[in-house]
C-alpha cells in the first residue's frame, strides 16, 4: 500500500504496485538422469518467492520457476496413492506445485466511490506437497522366468551387463539393464534388455516380492519368457509357461497379449521343442544369435506401432475447477473452503470498511452467499472464510 507524495501534487492518490507471482515447481524428464537417488538425501525442491510491489505503481518481479529433472519412466503419486503424473517419455514436463499469485496494490482498488483505498491484497501462499516417486524401467525387452532359469547368464552373454550369477533362487534381487547391439555400424539395431528377478507362483498377489518385480515388466515392449529345460527343474517347461503367463495376466491383462517369444534355456542339458519357439544354451552359445536377431525385428516393429499409437492420441487439457465448498463444523458454525474464496478475503487490513466491502462483493459475486443458504446457514450463525470470521445476516 503506497501513496503518491510529490511536491506540487495535491492528493496524489494511491500508487501501490502489485506483488509478483511465486515461482512454480516443474518435473521434467531427462535421459541424463538414471535414478531417483538424489531425492533420498535432498528431498526438498523450492521455487523462489515473488518480489513485493512498491510505490510508483512498480510491480514486483515474478519468482523464478525451478525445473527438477527426473528419469524417463518416473511415476508420481500423492499421499493417497493417486497417480499425479506418469512421465513415460523424454521431454515431458509437468507442473507439480504452483506458486501463489501476487497480491494487488492499493492502486488497483481505486474507483469513483473509493478515492483513497487504504488496503492492499495479500499475496497467496504457494502449494506445498509431499509426493512419492517411483521409477519404472524403460526396457525394450524383459526377461521373464522362474528363479535360476538362466536370465542373468543370458543378459551377461548378449550385453555388457554384469549381474550376479549363482546357483540358488533369487540371486537377482533387483533388475539389471543391458544394451544389446546387432548389425553393422550403418544398419545396427540397439535395444535395452532387462533381467527381471525370478517370478514364483502367486507373484501377482505379491508372493515372493512379486509386485516389486512385476512392475518393471509393465513398460517392456517385448517379453522373453525363459523356460528352464533342466530335467531337475521344479516344474516341467509346459507348466512353467502356464504359470508365468497366468501370473502376467493376473497382474496386468494386457501383458498376456504383449509381443513375446518363448525360449528354452540350458539346451545343453535337454532339448525341448514342444512349447518353445527357440532353445539356447548360454554355455556353448547355441541359439544366442538367432534369438538376438529375432528380438531386434520384434523391437523395431513394436517401436513403430508405439509411434503410430502416440501420434493418434489426442490429449485434452481442461482447467481444474477451483470451486467453493461449504462445510458445517458444528451447530451454528460454518467454514467456507476453496482457493478462490480464501483469496477473496486476503486483504492487508480487514478492519478497513473499504476492504470489508470489497470482500463481501467478491464473495457474493462467486456465489458464496447462495452456497451458504443452500447448506442451511441461519441468521446469527458464525461463518469463517480464510482469515475472516463474521456473523451471518439475511
Amino acid at each position: 500500500m503506497s501513496w503518491r507524495r510529490e511536491a506540487h501534487v495535491d492528493r496524489g492518490g494511491p500508487d501501490g504496485g502489485d506483488g509478483g507471482h511465486g515461482g512454480d515447481v516443474w518435473l521434467t524428464t531427462s535421459t541424463n538422469q538414471s535414478s531417483l537417488l538424489g531425492f533420498r538425501d535432498h528431498p526438498h525442491r523450492r521455487a523462489t518467492d515473488g518480489v513485493h510491489g512498491s510505490g510508483g505503481k512498480r510491480h514486483g518481479a515474478r519468482g523464478k520457476d525451478i525445473e527438477v529433472p527426473v528419469p524417463v519412466g518416473t511415476v508420481v503419486r500423492d499421499n493417497e496413492g493417486t497417480v499425479v503424473c506418469d512421465l513415460a517419455q523424454e521431454g515431458m514436463r509437468f507442473m507439480i506445485a504452483e506458486g501463489g499469485q501476487g497480491g494487488r496494490g492499493n492502486s488497483r482498488f481505486l474507483s469513483n466511490s473509493r478515492r483513497a483505498p487504504a488496503f492492499a491484497e495479500q499475496g497467496e501462499k504457494g502449494q506445498e506437497r509431499w509426493l512419492d516417486m517411483e521409477l519404472k524401467l524403460m526396457a525394450d525387452v524383459a526377461l521373464v522366468g522362474f528363479p535360476n532359469a538362466g536370465k542373468s547368464t543370458l543378459i551377461s552373454t548378449v550385453s555388457a551387463a554384469k549381474p550376479k550369477i549363482a546357483d540358488y533362487p533369487f540371486t537377482t534381487l533387483e533388475p539389471h539393464l543391458g544394451v544389446v547391439r546387432i548389425g553393422g555400424s550403418r544398419d545396427s539395431t540397439e535395444f535395452v534388455m532387462a533381467d527381471i528377478p525370478g517370478l514364483v507362483e502367486g507373484a501377482a498377489e505379491g508372493k515372493g516380492l512379486g509386485h516389486q518385480f512385476l512392475r518393471h515388466i509393465e513398460r517392456a515392449r517385448v517379453l522373453v519368457v525363459l523356460l528352464d529345460l533342466d530335467p531337475n527343474a521344479v516344474h516341467e517347461p509346459a507348466d512353467q509357461l502356464r504359470i508365468l503367463l497366468g501370473e502376467l495376466e493376473d497382474y496386468q491383462p494386457d501383458l498376456a497379449v504383449r509381443p513375446r517369444i518363448v525360449v528354452g534355456s540350458k539346451a545343453d542339458l535337454a532339448d525341448d521343442s514342444g512349447v518353445c519357439d527357440l532353445v539356447l544354451s548360454s554355455m556353448n552359445g547355441k541359439g544366442i544369435r538367432p534369438l538376438v536377431e529375432k528380438l531386434a525385428v520384434m523391437v523395431v516393429e513394436a517401436r513403430a506401432t508405439a509411434e503410430v499409437v502416440a501420434a493418434a492420441e489426442v490429449v485434452t487439457h481442461r482447467p481444474v475447477p477451483e470451486g467453493v465448498d461449504v462445510q458445517k463444523v458444528s451447530p451454528g458454525v460454518w467454514l467456507v473452503v476453496g482457493r478462490a474464496a480464501e483469496r477473496a478475503v486476503a486483504f492487508s487490513d480487514l478492519n478497513d470498511p473499504g476492504a470489508q466491502s470489497e470482500a463481501v462483493k467478491r464473495l457474493r459475486r462467486m456465489g458464496v452467499d447462495r452456497a451458504l443458504s443452500r447448506a442451511g446457514v441461519r441468521e446469527g450463525d458464525e461463518v469463517t472464510v480464510g482469515n475472516l470470521t463474521f456473523t451471518w445476516e439475511q
